[in-house]
């Protein structure tokens, strides 16, 4: 890590003008959540593996920005060369470097991996002491990444109709729409997942996340797809010239904005369309340029003329987003699927528990006998071997194509740690005497899951069971709400967190996110949260959201729950000022751990809540587990009493 360093800052100096910092966020060009191996930057010259954060180097020192989901995780990682720095309890960066950097002083970014919201944020701070953004012509990071992995070439996949719902000519037909609302002449779409739902294309370029490295701009009479040509078979090249697509090169897309910016884009000449049908539309449309400051990089935005161009949030966030009946029907059933995939490892993890630790397993509440058999290696029981095991059991199931994301599979302390990776060669092995946290997700064709459940094989202590019946009563309250249309996130997010308030508990991380259709397990623009960003989007029906909170204590244990949660419309006894009311649907089914609910905490109205939800998941879930698993998950299902 010090050679990194060390080169980074002879590259700083080195540069014209020689730089007095260089920023490394996380994000690839496409501004991702979740990355490809070879633009894991960050992750690189910090050592820091979790999904969020930015790295700022100076010349005699590094820091590291991230969120509370990563604070014990990344003080784990970083080396002593780094400075943690806890978004929300420190200075922002721009903030920092802003009162810490010299007058004058530049501050190098690659622009095609830093969002216009953020170049321009920071712009703004660093006006009072005529600081400067610089940049780079290339990216610092690449030329010291010696052993860099390269770009791999996969197949750009269709996702057909069926799942879809909806065709790429009806999508465009609406983008289009927006377009002329907005007196813009053309959008540059720039974040993966947008891409894919636009054109009905799937990828597998980044792990977990079923997108294709791709670029689209749509005008008035035309659409583009940037993408490199070799992952295009003749049937995508067929899907997209029947949908008026013409396909270039992924990196033909900055010569195109240009083009694009001075009214020069143009289709290739196999087209029905004219070039004077397509010059009087434009003229028509003012020359407006649709850009979404939260998604598009730097280096596009920077070959635009600002004042022609519409900065706001992409139209096709919401329209991913408002899911529609067929997607909503695809969710429903993966997430059956998926809960019985959940059922049958957690029979199968109470079975080997039990005869492998000598724990008293998943119903009995008794200290374990410790039969640990530590002699015998195929009989351990690690973090990574058990959510292999589940993978395995969601392998299994109709239209699986792979995980959401890296399963977070943790024992005792470990699961304290919010974004917990475990690794094969250190994970723990699971404990009969310790709480274990799974948070899980696959991606079908049909849909994306996510859920989260903390379990118990041993005795818990009382403070345990205090602490996950008072985030199982957060749960509930979340996913019982009933609010006007209208309503965002961050207003909804603290009926998640009284339950824990009234024992002066809380936790880090957001309450809940959207998911995708068979596209990534984080999906915007909503969120119910605590932070700033869940202000700005109204929660609205056909959506999705997750339900998840939780409670970490540090050196101990960690608890979440999670459930994925349709909006739908409410059926209210009246209808306030006309505005309508909206509820959720549960779509996620896996019983919540009896053991380690204390029920004189909860009212008559949770524990009639927890047995009417046992009691559709054990219906549910029956046409697809055995007479064994069936057994078990009736047992685990049973009324609640007081």
């Amino acid at each position: 890590m010090a050679d990194i360093l060390a080169a980074l800052r002879s590259l700083m100096a080195s540069h014209s003008p020689p730089l007095d910092a260089l920023a490394v966020p996380s994000e690839d060009y496409h501004q991702s959540e979740y990355v490809s191996a070879r633009d894991k930057r960050r992750e690189f010259v910090s050592g820091f593996t979790g999904s969020a954060g930015l790295a700022l180097i100076t010349m005699n020192e590094a820091r590291l920005w991230t969120d509370g989901r990563y604070f014990l995780q990344a003080s784990q990682e970083l080396s002593d060369q780094w400075k943690l720095m806890r978004l929300g309890e420190d200075p922002g960066v721009d903030i920092w470097m802003a009162d810490n950097l010299p007058n004058n002083a530049a501050v190098g970014i690659d622009p095609w991996c830093i969002s216009v919201d953020t170049a321009q944020r920071w712009e703004r701070a660093f006006a009072k002491k005529r600081q400067k953004l610089v940049q780079t012509s290339t990216n610092l990071v690449d030329e010291v990444w010696k052993n860099r992995p390269p770009a791999e070439t996969n197949p750009v996949i269709i996702q057909p109709v069926e799942f879809t719902g909806r065709s790429v000519a009806d999508k465009l037909e609406d983008l289009r729409e927006r377009l002329m609302q907005e007196k813009a002449q053309g959008i540059i779409i720039t974040a993966l997942d947008e891409v894919a739902w636009l054109y009905n294309v799937r990828g597998t370029d980044v792990s977990y996340c079923p997108v294709v490295h791709a670029f689209a701009i749509v005008t008035s009479k035309s659409a583009f797809f940037y993408v490199d040509k070799k992952k295009v078979s003749s049937e995508v090249n067929s899907h997209m010239e029947e949908n008026g697509i013409e396909v270039r090169e992924y990196g033909e897309v900055s010569s195109d904005v240009a083009l694009l910016a001075s009214n020069q884009l143009r289709p290739s000449p196999v087209t029905d369309i004219t070039e004077n049908d397509i010059n009087e539309e434009e003229e028509k449309t003012c020359g407006f340029i649709w850009v979404d400051p939260g998604s598009c990089c730097y280096a596009l935005y920077s070959k635009l003329d600002s004042d022609k161009v519409v900065l706001q949030q992409s139209p096709l966030a919401i329209a991913k987003a408002i899911k529609n009946p067929v997607e909503l029907d695809g969710l429903r059933k993966a997430h059956i699927r998926d809960g019985a995939a959940v059922v049958q490892y957690l029979v199968w993890l109470d079975k080997q528990m039990q005869e492998n630790y000598g724990a008293a397993g998943y119903f009995l509440e008794v200290e374990s006998k410790n039969k640990k058999q530590q002699s015998s290696e195929t009989m351990k029981l690690t973090e990574v071997s058990a959510s292999d095991k589940l993978e395995s059991f969601r392998a299994s199931k109709e239209h699986f194509k792979g995980l959401s994301f890296p399963t977070i599979s943790s024992v005792g302390p470990n699961a304290a740690i919010i974004h917990y990776s475990p690794d094969a060669e250190t994970c723990s092995e699971l404990d009969p005497d310790s709480i274990y946290l799974f948070d899980s997700g696959a991606q079908y064709q049909d849909g994306t899951t996510d859920i989260t459940r903390t379990v118990h094989f041993g005795k818990p202590s009382s403070h345990e069971k205090a602490c996950y019946t008072a985030v199982l009563k957060g749960h509930i309250s979340l996913g019982n709400a009933r609010f006007p249309n209208g309503t965002a996130g961050h207003t909804l997010d603290i009926l998640a967190r009284v339950p824990l308030w009234k024992d002066g508990l809380d936790y880090r991380h957001g309450t809940g996110h959207g998911i995708g259709s068979y596209l990534n397990v984080h999906e915007g623009p909503h969120l119910i949260s605590f932070r700033t960003p869940a202000r700005h989007v109204p929660l609205q029906a056909s959506m999705t959201v997750t339900d998840e909170p939780g409670y970490y204590e540090d050196g101990n244990f960690g608890i979440r729950l999670e459930n994925v949660l349709i909006i739908k419309e409410a059926d209210t006894k009246f209808n306030f000022g006309d505005k309508g009311y909206l509820a959720f649907e549960h779509i996620t089914w896996a019983p919540y751990q009896k053991k380690l609910i204390d029920p004189s905490l909860l009212t008559p109205e949770e524990i009639e809540w927890v047995n009417s939800y046992h009691s559709t998941c054990r219906d549910i879930l029956a046409p697809y587990l055995d007479e064994s698993e069936m057994a078990w998950l009736k047992r685990s299902t049973e009324p609640l009493s007081v």
